[in-house]
């Protein structure tokens, strides 16, 4: 899409995704609003026509130069006018660089140290601990009208 990203941003629909990778989570230090100062897992808001999938892979790459594949659906947060998903994402490539806007650092912590940090808000540590735990909901492809790409049902893992 062109244009002013900001033009593009759905402010009522965001996403986060929570990368693991050896005994490490990734994590970025939020440099505005009631996050400043804080390490969080990286996310943003979906743009328009995209999917929740699509805005975290792009979310991830532009905040933190990683590239992730979202996998189970850990968490969803309802308001009254939006809503937040929360991912697990598996790790594909990349270094964990700081884009010096949204984020000043972006590192690989080990997950017991995040989750003993003051500096690590407790819904990251729940997602964290979500992650691990390996809890959550799958995707399940269903038949969909063609032309509509990643559209899943989130249900529990079949057994």
């Amino acid at each position: 899409m062109q244009g002013d990203p900001e033009n593009r941003a759905d402010w009522s629909r965001s996403v986060t995704g929570v990368v693991l990778r050896e005994g490490k989570v990734l994590l970025a230090r939020h440099t505005y609003g009631g996050g400043k100062g804080l390490l969080i897992v990286p996310g943003g808001y979906l743009e328009q026509g995209e999917t929740p999938q699509q805005a975290l892979r792009r979310e991830l790459l532009e905040e933190t130069g990683i590239v992730a594949n979202p996998g189970r659906l850990l968490a969803v947060r309802f308001g009254e006018k939006d809503w937040y998903a929360a991912f697990a994402a598996e790790y594909v490539s990349g270094q964990a660089v700081s884009d010096h806007n949204e984020n000043s650092e972006v590192v690989w912590m080990d997950t017991e140290e995040a989750l003993g940090r003051e500096d690590v808000p407790g819904l990251t540590k729940e997602l964290i601990r979500c992650a691990l735990k390996g809890a959550g909901f799958a995707a399940r492809p269903f038949n969909t009208p063609a032309g509509i790409e990643e559209n899943s049902l989130y249900a529990p893992p079949e057994s």
